[in-house]
């Protein structure tokens, strides 16, 4: 089965990074809860923060945020997956596609991209995606630290283990669905 995640291994660029953005984690210092300071160790771990990101995902995987939920204060993921079409549109592409030139999702050394601007004043396109928003339970995340001090690389790497952990389980099967 296709993993959606995957952290470099034995990479300490991670923990350097965490050190030298130590300041990035200063509104989860104490918290009750863990979820600001999962949600900072998940920003500071991937693109367009990290380049290349700690964390690495599927090509169709557009964007993952963690975030904190209004309502409550949990945790909610937000992934954006690229997707084929839907099957009454592909089926049905005689009806509407005429010779326009539509197209679709673009790979740039197998990543979905976005058209550019040049690129939309050429042609069409028509891309379907999946939007995923789903809680993420906070019982494995790492307690958030008191402190600049207070262990912040391990806990950040702890952090992302758990939602890597817990996104594959829910987006894997989803990807394996779409197919390559």
């Amino acid at each position: 089965m296709a993993k959606a995640f995957w952290l470099d291994r034995g990479d300490s660029r991670y923990a350097t990074h965490v050190r030298k953005n130590v300041h990035e984690f200063a509104d989860s210092w104490g918290d009750i809860a863990p979820v600001t300071f999962a949600c900072t160790a998940w920003h500071i771990a991937t693109p367009p923060f990290l380049t290349p990101g700690h964390v690495h995902r599927d090509p169709r995987i557009l964007h993952a945020h963690c975030l904190r939920n209004t309502w409550d204060g949990s945790l909610t993921a937000e992934v954006r997956l690229a997707a084929p079409l839907p099957e009454s549109l592909d089926r049905s592409r005689a009806a509407w596609w005429r010779d326009r030139g539509w197209q679709g999702w673009q790979r740039t050394l197998g990543q979905y991209v976005e058209p550019t601007q040049h690129d939309l004043t050429r042609s069409p396109f028509l891309r379907a995606s999946l939007l995923m928003q789903a809680p993420i339970p906070l019982s494995e995340l790492p307690p958030a630290p008191e402190g600049p001090h207070d262990g912040v690389e391990d806990r950040a790497q702890r952090a992302l283990i758990v939602l890597v952990k817990e996104l594959n389980a829910l987006l894997s099967p989803i990807l394996g669905q779409l197919g390559p």
